[in-house]
């Protein structure tokens, strides 16, 4: 049974920056190439959720997926969701963001 893909709040925000970013840097078209494919991306872990690396060190039911070498994904199953918690881009600070507590979805 496949669940359905929530994007939290902080994810969201996470996408809006990671877009400008590579706007400001780049062109617009490209930003929302490669935000889209990102997007796409998370939405695959409908069908396959329990991909990824466990972090329970970090978080309880917490695990990570990498997107094209710079961008990790951070989200946890529930029964009927897969919550994205954060898109951290560049090698931001994982463990100070997403501290158990921090980030209840």
């Amino acid at each position: 049974m496949a669940r359905s893909v929530v994007f939290a709040p902080e994810a969201l925000h996470d996408l809006r920056t990671l877009y400008d970013t590579i706007a400001d840097a780049s062109l617009p078209e490209r930003a929302l190439a490669y935000v889209e494919g990102l997007r796409r991306y998370c939405l695959g872990l409908a069908d396959f959720p329990e991909r990824g690396t466990r972090r329970d060190a970090i978080r309880p039911g917490l695990r990570t997926l990498g997107y094209r070498r710079r961008v990790t994904i951070a989200f946890h199953i529930t029964e009927t969701a897969v919550v994205i918690d954060r898109i951290l881009y560049g090698g931001r600070d994982l463990e100070g963001l997403l501290r158990e507590g921090d980030n209840d979805v």
